[in-house]
């Protein structure tokens, strides 16, 4: 089935997950700044995690769909492909990497089951694993058989920042940090050559100089697409994306409400502070709400666009906008500054909705979870001990691909 997603809440049928792997225990003190984590997760308990999560999802009536598994399907439909996937993957995995692409190429090539041929790419390579035909040239007696030729992809599971569901399209995304960008070139291959998924449009394109990420993309409704202006999104990229979507004529997106949030790791996304729970709720951290920045960019005459900054707080903007009497804003952590700020930083806001007033959410995140209990939502709870080391919630572990059409 082709992607179909118009909304937020609308009850979701197809879900593309990653389950973490070995990428997460190929984190080391020395690289965790570089690859954006701030503590090192404990794998077994990861993916214990994470398959919790997956099987509430299925337990609601979800279908799972894993990253690795599609792309295998992908690439196995021609041994070219293969290879093309694995030249890609090497020329996006910058300098070390082409140094040494003879021996990567000749590993990957060497892995006879191409489901783990891509977890390996996953899962990066270190110099032990290569046979390196000169060993002494000068890199190579410096390079330590622990450090990487291929480095590991540990963000993977958040699989909701390299490409967005957009009504029946999608934006494959440029990744705001280096060391995600490969992460792009597996929906990429799924887009384009999976059988369920080839032919799908393109709404953005990673060759595009400006950064986007998933995370600040919302489906509000058929016709309005939220977008966050981020620390990973920038608002050229945002009008790209915009004359892209009015141009398409399977489009019904005519406003895009561009909505900027400070530029801080702690916010990140649009997502980390804001995300819808039902038809007229959503959950959002209160820092946001005295500085945020709402404007609406429209289609223009000729091709151009209009741009304006609207003068409403965000509950009359969401409102006005989704055709709705009101809308609620639940605080994240409620009047509580420090419960607030504390849940927020570990994505008590970052909700994932699988129908209207049903959600998964950490259960670490107690006081958000009960308050929005208490607006009438049902917080389906997950444990989150090791997943939110890596700083990302249901939401962000999430990549709808069909949600039904009606609520």
């Amino acid at each position: 089935m082709p992607i179909q997603v118009y909304s937020e809440i609308a009850p979701l049928r197809r879900v593309l997950l990653h389950r973490p792997g070995q990428e997460l225990e190929h984190l080391v003190p020395g690289s965790l700044e570089r690859l954006l984590f701030d503590d090192i997760p404990y794998l077994r308990g990861a993916q214990t995690e994470h398959d919790r999560f997956a099987q509430v999802l299925r337990e609601n009536g979800v279908e799972v769909a894993y990253l690795s598994k599609l792309t295998t399907e992908a690439l196995d439909q021609s041994p070219e492909l293969k290879a093309q996937f694995i030249h890609d993957f090497i020329h996006a995995s910058g300098s070390v990497a082409l140094r040494y692409v003879n021996e990567i190429t000749d590993f990957l090539l060497s892995i006879p089951d191409t489901h783990q041929m891509v977890l390996q790419t996953m899962a990066g390579i270190p110099f032990s694993e290569l046979e390196l035909q000169n060993v002494s040239t000068l890199t190579a007696l410096l390079h330590g058989k622990s450090d990487f030729a291929l480095e590991p992809i540990p963000n993977l599971y958040f699989t909701r920042d390299p490409f967005a569901s957009i009504g029946g399209g999608v934006a494959l995304n440029h990744m705001y940090s280096e060391t995600r960008r490969r992460e792009t070139l597996y929906g990429s291959y799924i887009l384009r050559y999976h059988p369920d998924y080839a032919g799908t449009p393109f709404f953005y394109d990673p060759v595009l100089p400006y950064s986007i990420e998933g995370g600040d993309i919302m489906n509000l409704s058929d016709s309005v697409l939220a977008v966050g202006i981020s620390q990973r999104t920038m608002p050229e990229a945002i009008e790209r994306l915009a004359w892209n979507i009015f141009r398409n004529p399977a489009s019904k997106i005519r406003t895009i409400l561009a909505m900027s949030i400070p530029s801080t790791r702690a916010f990140m996304h649009l997502d980390t502070v804001m995300t819808q729970v039902d038809v007229d709720k959503f959950v959002v951290h209160p820092a946001i709400l005295s500085t945020l920045e709402i404007f609406a960019v429209t289609p223009g005459v000729s091709g151009t666009l209009n741009a304006n900054r609207l003068d409403m707080p965000l509950d009359k903007a969401l409102a006005h906008y989704l055709g709705l009497g009101q809308v609620t804003l639940i605080r994240c952590g409620g009047q509580d500054q420090i419960a607030s700020q504390r849940e927020q930083w570990n994505d008590g806001s970052n909700t994932l909705c699988i129908r209207p007033g049903v959600v998964i959410a950490y259960d670490r995140n107690y006081i958000t979870n009960d308050i929005l209990e208490s607006h009438g939502i049902t917080v389906l709870r997950i444990p989150s001990g090791e997943l939110s080391r890596g700083r990302g919630g249901p939401r962000c572990m999430s990549m709808p691909l069909v949600r039904d059409i009606q609520y």
